[in-house]
């Protein structure tokens, strides 16, 4: 359940089953032959069958980046990006274009965008400020609520929504001079007043899943940052859905391997490693982790605990 892997490094469909994966996604490019919805649709139920064949049969997870509209699906309608969107300063909008963004994405049998970005872009040089509303912090929220809204609905387990996945946390468009993944430089109280507010009002508004950022606070990396992810994100504001990296995070940490990398990750607070490509050697390691008692049993337990809640919300055994 804490694996997540991009379908086109699958090394064996069948792994699947073997490995009793819990998630899968498509990056960027990581479509079928034919990038029809038919084809997306029917590829995901090819894996789902798989997923089923495992001894609980829990069905897969399956996510993508739909940030502004289902973009990797040919004949999507595209919309402007976050930037774009800021500049109108209109929530109800910016709420229609999720709607239609979860419409078409479950439509493709996918149950999960990577969006809304909630960063406050501080910096016009910061090479990702498309993805940012815009650099007040109340705007961000604002039009971060409306997205998460349009993405999930009333309820995650209507069939035609999505879970929203707010990223990337937290301070990522702060970075000294712009740098992208660079070193967000500022006091607590900076941080809380200028970086967090998107996500309160995201969490309130019912986001179930928060993406962890490249970026670092005071040279400290989010992937890896305990007082962060588990005393403020889950502790402070009650996230009780579940956090995941962003693409091959973890390996950014300080660790002397990758296995010490991913401890260091997962006892910061992250449940599901969006791996992507290694995920024989991810599960292993993982593994000997707790075998070892360096990832304890009570935090593998929270994790896959909070992973099973929201395909539970999502209704995802009666999505197939």
């Amino acid at each position: 359940q804490m694996t997540q892997v991009d379908r086109r490094y699958l090394k064996d469909e069948a792994d699947i089953t073997s490995y009793g994966l819990g998630s899968l996604l498509s990056g960027g490019g990581s479509a079928p032959a034919t990038n029809t919805a038919v084809e997306w649709a029917r590829m995901i139920e090819g894996y789902q069958a798989r997923a089923l064949r495992t001894r609980l049969g829990i069905p897969l997870l399956y996510g993508i980046d739909a940030v502004h509209g289902h973009n990797n699906v040919h004949g999507a309608v595209i919309f402007p990006h976050n930037i774009g969107l800021g500049a109108t300063r209109h929530p109800a909008l910016i709420e229609e274009i999720a709607r239609i963004t979860a419409l078409e994405t479950a439509g493709t049998g996918i149950h999960w965008a990577f969006a809304p970005c909630v960063a406050v872009g501080r910096d016009e040089r910061w090479g990702r400020s498309y993805e940012s509303f815009g650099e007040e912090p109340g705007l961000v929220a604002s039009l971060g609520v409306a997205a998460v809204q349009g993405l999930q609905g009333p309820s995650l387990a209507d069939h035609q929504r999505v879970l929203a996945s707010v990223k990337h946390f937290v301070g990522d468009g702060g970075t000294t001079n712009g740098k992208d993944q660079g070193n967000t430089e500022c006091d607590e109280a900076t941080l809380r007043s200028v970086h967090l507010p998107g996500y309160i009002a995201a969490i309130r508004a019912g986001a179930r899943n928060i993406m962890t950022s490249y970026s670092s606070w005071n040279g400290n990396k989010m992937h890896g940052h305990r007082y962060l992810v588990n005393k403020v994100l889950k502790g402070e504001l009650g996230v009780t859905g579940f956090v995941v990296s962003d693409w091959k995070g973890i390996d950014q940490l300080s660790g002397e391997t990758y296995k010490d990398n991913i401890a260091l990750g997962i006892n910061a607070g992250i449940d599901m490693v969006m791996v992507p490509k290694e995920y024989r050697d991810f599960i292993q390691a993982l593994l000997a982790l707790a075998r070892e008692g360096r990832v304890p049993m009570s935090r593998i337990d929270d994790a896959v605990r909070r992973i099973l809640r929201v395909k539970f919300e999502l209704d995802l055994w009666n999505r197939l």
